[in-house]
């Protein structure tokens, strides 16, 4: 096995070919929902400290309904120098545009719903990924301060530049937050009631560090949608910290904030195919020391998974050995 994994090829580019080809896992209004995740796996060369590891990123897409599938299309490992934003973006662009290829999407359908977490940079893929047929929905910190829209201009005799942003919204102080746009609740089966709020053309401050150290031209606005989703309680009446998510959509009705919502916590079924790999097929088990090796066993992974998924009827679904606090959805 570590003679094939270390000489053998794998024609990777057909196999994604092929996965974004095959009957793929689709929202109820017929949109797909693809989200980005990272993985490590542990290197074994010689000379390295044990705890060395090839960051990999993945792309699988959701599905909604009583399952904790996902079907994965694609995976990158990240090398030492590579800035995970801009690897992250070019990913899922080859993603949308295979998916796109194999007719996956057509114009008029609606728009590919994108789900992040918290550690991928979701203003900045919005803005690359601006001439895509993406919506992206992407977790914040509780802890970040956003710009609310400027307030209308008044005339002002002294004259001066109008300002640029309104005032602060701090998500750790409501004294901040206006009266939200959008308000929905919804009875769920594991959390109770659960209830978003919405505010509009909310936007953070860009600066010019991180991913906008080269941005050339002056720094613009990127508004969308902010969320607040609250649970009563999680299973086993834990209490139950809000979430915090942003998309660049603006205008966004409550069926656009019900959707949102639930596509992130959807997100959550990854956690359950990254445990599968690991458990059950065993990506992390051969010792590997080359990152050609590692490459052509995690595309076996993703090709075994594939087949597994494709037989699903006849597997147990992977929620009834996971814990129903990772469990996203209803």
């Amino acid at each position: 096995m570590y003679d094939g994994l270390n000489e053998g090829r794998i024609d990777a580019d057909r196999l994604r070919s092929l996965l974004a080809g095959l009957p793929l896992p689709r929202f109820p209004d017929g949109r797909l929902a693809p989200g980005p995740g990272r993985r490590r796996l542990a290197v074994a060369a010689v000379g390295r400290p044990p705890s060395s590891s090839w960051p990999y990123s993945f792309v699988a897409l959701l599905e909604m309904g009583a399952t904790s599938w996902t079907q994965i299309l694609d995976a990158v490992r990240l090398g030492p120098a590579d800035d995970a934003t801009a690897v992250t973006a070019s990913q899922l662009r080859d993603v949308v545009e295979r998916l796109i290829a194999a007719g996956q999407w057509s114009p008029g359908e609606p728009d590919i719903t994108v789900v992040t977490d918290a550690g991928h940079d979701v203003t900045r893929l919005a803005w690359v990924l601006g001439d895509l047929p993406v919506e992206l929905v992407g977790r914040v910190r509780g802890d970040r301060v956003m710009r609310l829209p400027k307030p209308p201009r008044v005339y002002d005799p002294k004259g001066g530049r109008p300002p640029k942003h309104g005032p602060e919204f701090r998500f750790a102080k409501p004294e901040t937050w206006p009266e939200p746009a959008v308000t929905t609740r919804t009875a769920t089966t594991n959390y109770a009631n659960a209830t978003a709020q919405a505010w509009d053309r909310v936007h953070p401050r860009l600066t010019r560090r991180a991913a906008w150290l080269d941005h050339e031209g002056e720094l613009f606005l990127i508004e969308g949608t902010l969320v607040r989703l609250e649970v009563e309680h999680l299973p086993k009446d834990r209490a139950a910290p809000a979430v915090w998510s942003w998309s660049p959509k603006t205008g966004a009705d409550g069926a656009d904030v019900d959707r949102a919502w639930q596509a992130f916590l959807r997100r959550f079924d990854l956690e359950h195919t990254f445990r599968l790999f690991k458990q059950t097929l065993g990506w992390t088990r051969p010792r590997l020391r080359e990152p050609e090796a590692a490459d052509r066993w995690t595309w076996l992974i993703i090709a075994a998974y594939t087949q597994l998924r494709l037989a699903r009827p006849a597997v147990h679904d992977l929620r009834a050995n996971s814990s129903p606090q990772a469990a996203g959805g209803g």
